[in-house]
């Protein structure tokens, strides 16, 4: 008999590949998935713990399912769950049961147990191993994320991601490339790939073989990092975009400029949480570099590839911020020129070292320094964005808006998945979502680019 279930995702990118993981482990046990949550007998919420928003985000998922389906089961997943499993336990009784993200193969052992379903079926090693490739997706039409690494060891102390995923853990270069290989025999166009830091990818698998053999740890330490990664799926035949989302600044590796300027299935489109301009802040946020460091890693990435697109966030508010240190963020952002930026108020988490800082900066004020960098942004990138116009670039199409008018949605180079503006494409013929076109860019809408096929 086979049993149906609704999985609700929240939270990052990362989480969504932490959902379509789970999806894939009970779609290969007696589960199936539901279109909606009426028609399943269970509802996943996979949650988010980063932020109090998030976590409260979730939080009230859980109570609105309970209350609109009282009889069903319900089961609070992803990191909310790993972060806090005893006190929900004790606070949340509208949650049947919790499935924290340190093993997401027993998904369906969860699933079975909580729904008493009778069963001793599990996972095998072998199906288990083709997961990240075969599992399914929910990203729009041509794109997909692939997770190199889990977990991160930058311990920023106001971040409770270490908390939540542990320290650094490496996927080795030949599971990522059977991975990226897999999803693009299925017709992926877009490989995203993802992690707390992905310029801190191989540093454990370094350290691991160090402590293995001394005598060959020069060598391995150069064949684990994410150049190593790069240079691998350059050789995957077939054209394709690769895509680098979220490098800490501090440990951006420059020799990946070299491999985008030769190879330009890689993207010169680099997010970089750099976060603040004071160094009083900085060092306060457990960052080794400061602002004129960071304004000479953009100049460099600039210098290297003169087409590069830049993301950031900053984050106001945080303990001890001053309206000297936030002048210095202010000028910081004018001198760094960001292509894209999104900007957050500190979130006080538990665990965390700066969960003691003083003085604190009021609710009020972060707020308004976050209104007054998001004015300032505004004009920013959409002069960035103006540089776009006239040229002729590839877009990957992704929704069909109304093909009878001939409009569509897609993305250049220059705009990231969810987090940037879109191409608006004008098309007099019927456009493929997920397949690249050439596209004109004719003008600029706000934040997006407007496109005519050529």
């Amino acid at each position: 008999m086979t049993h149906h279930y609704y999985l609700d995702p929240f939270g990052c990118v990362k989480n969504q590949v932490d959902a379509e993981t789970m999806m894939a482990v009970l779609n290969q046990s007696n589960w199936a998935p539901a279109d909606d949550p009426a028609a399943a007998d269970l509802i996943i919420i996979n949650s988010c713990g980063f932020i109090e928003s998030a976590k409260q985000e979730s939080i009230n998922a859980v109570l609105g399912y309970r209350k609109q389906y009282p009889g069903k089961k319900i089961l609070l997943a992803g990191c909310l769950a790993q972060r806090y499993a005893k006190e929900l336990a004790e606070s949340l009784p509208e949650a049947d049961a919790f499935f924290g993200n340190s093993d997401l193969t027993a998904i369906a052992k969860t699933a079975n147990s909580i729904s008493g379903i009778s069963t001793t079926d599990d996972t095998s090693p072998a199906a288990a191993s083709s997961l990240p490739g075969n599992r399914p997706l929910l990203s729009l039409p041509g794109q997909a994320y692939v997770k190199i690494s889990e977990g991160c060891n930058n311990r920023c102390s106001f971040c409770a991601i270490p908390n939540i995923r542990g320290p650094l853990r490496s996927h080795p270069i030949p599971q990522v490339l059977d991975e990226c290989r897999l999803l693009l025999d299925r017709g992926i166009r877009e490989l995203c790939l993802i992690g707390q830091d992905l310029g801190s990818y191989g540093a454990d698998l370094a350290a691991a073989n160090t402590v293995r053999s001394d005598a060959v740890s020069e060598t391995n330490c150069r064949e684990n990092s994410l150049p190593d990664l790069l240079e691998a799926i350059a050789t995957l035949p077939g054209h394709f975009w690769v895509r680098f989302l979220y490098i800490h600044p501090d440990n951006f590796p420059r020799p990946i400029l070299e491999i985008c300027r030769r190879d330009k299935r890689f993207l010169p489109y680099f997010d970089l949480p750099f976060q603040h301009g004071s160094a009083k802040i900085l060092r306060a946020m457990n960052r080794r570099l400061d602002a004129a460091a960071y304004l000479s890693l953009i100049n460099d990435i600039r210098r290297t590839l003169p087409d590069a697109v830049i993301r950031s966030t900053f984050l106001t508010g945080f303990p001890g911020e001053t309206e000297e240190d936030f002048r210095k963020l202010l000028d910081f952002q004018a001198r760094a020129e960001l292509d894209w930026l999104g900007v957050f108020t500190y979130s006080r988490e538990e665990d965390t070292p700066a969960y003691d800082m003083k003085p604190r900066v009021s609710k009020r004020t972060a707020a308004q320094r976050k209104t007054l960098i998001e004015e300032q942004q505004t004009a920013i990138t959409e002069g960035r964005m103006d540089r776009f116009i006239g040229q002729t670039l590839e877009v990957l199409v992704e929704e069909t808006v109304d093909e009878e008018e001939g409009l569509y949605l897609g993305r250049l180079y220059c705009q990231a998945p969810e987090v940037d503006g879109s191409a608006v494409i004008r098309s007099d013929r019927p456009l493929l979502p997920g397949a690249f076109i050439q596209g004109r860019v004719f003008g600029r809408a706000g934040f997006d680019l407007e496109v005519t096929p050529v």
